[in-house]
């Protein structure tokens, strides 16, 4: 049986994860966030602070894992603190892979989430993983360095790099674009106050990353590479807006608020899911539409 320890197994993408792993018959243990010293195994969770290195050797020691996903990290790009973008998304994932390179014996996969972010916005129609990265904002130059320090455990542990473009689910925080509209439309407000209305993203669905990640588990040839998990098709904020109004049946007044417009606000963002389908053999299936009205229907 496979012990799995998944780092912010109690975030948005973790809570699926889980649940996908443990109906494929998995051990999943979770690492919660919790202060410094307080890591016990419990009922399949352990409390641990990233930045603290003594808490995750504890919490790597007592799980043993065999395979290892680490999806905890700052991921809110607007998030005011930039120095803490790199001291969890960086030291925190040095300290986890420090623990894991003195457990015995060592696990079998370690999937580590990074962002389509890293890019930045480069100056083509499709992002694949040959595209050299360019990132605008603290999120995703703290992403990309915490990439160039993983590359340095790769002879040493059988790592995988996942870099996701943006989802979505039932579940995010309404901190993110598309929860926003969709608590929005569920309360009937009248007013729906976004920032720049000129851009276009690559959305999955939660369930399709969630399943993603757990092929990236299994599959031997992934080792040492990085892999895109995106839909691969962007779809404009507008598109996304007169979707989510005709499934809900309600038009609020749409106000673009310049705080909530962004500096450096990348334009478009669209990802070539290939890697993914050939070592996997998986792609997302979900169209963004059904997403909505999964959001909208909860």
């Amino acid at each position: 049986m496979k012990r799995v320890l998944v780092t912010g197994c109690k975030g948005f993408t973790g809570q699926y994860l889980t649940s996908r792993l443990r109906a494929d018959g998995a051990e999943v243990f979770g690492v919660v966030q919790a202060e410094a010293g307080s890591g016990e195994i419990g009922s399949g969770e352990i409390g641990a602070d990233l930045r603290d290195d003594a808490a995750i050797r504890k919490a790597v020691s007592l799980v043993k894992p065999t395979h290892v996903l680490h999806l905890a990290a700052i991921s809110f790009v607007a998030h005011g603190d930039s120095r803490a973008f790199y001291d969890v998304n960086v030291f925190g994932t040095l300290n986890l892979l420090e623990a894991l390179g003195e457990c015995a014996p060592t696990p079998a996969r370690v999937v580590i989430a990074s962002s389509a972010n890293v890019y930045g916005t480069p100056a083509v129609e499709t992002i694949d993983e040959t595209v050299c990265p360019l990132p605008v904002n603290h999120y995703g130059n703290s992403k990309l360095a915490m990439e160039h320090m993983v590359r340095t455990w790769m002879g040493r542990l059988p790592i995988v790099i996942a870099r996701p473009f943006n989802y979505t689910g039932v579940g995010q925080d309404e901190r993110f674009l598309i929860p926003k509209i969709v608590g929005n439309l569920r309360r009937r407000a009248p007013v729906l106050q976004l920032g720049n209305l000129d851009v276009a993203r690559d959305f999955s669905d939660v369930r399709d990353v969630a399943e993603a990640y757990a092929r990236l588990l299994d599959a031997d040839a992934a080792v040492g590479k990085i892999v895109n998990v995106c839909s691969g098709a962007a779809r404009s904020l507008r598109g996304i807006l007169h979707a989510a109004f005709d499934i809900a049946g309600f038009a609020p007044e749409v106000v673009v608020d310049p705080a909530l417009v962004r500096t450096n606000e990348v334009p478009r963002l669209a990802g070539d899911y290939g890697r993914l389908l050939s070592l996997t053999g998986f792609r997302p299936t979900i169209p963004i539409d059904d997403t909505l009205r999964w959001m909208l229907g909860s």
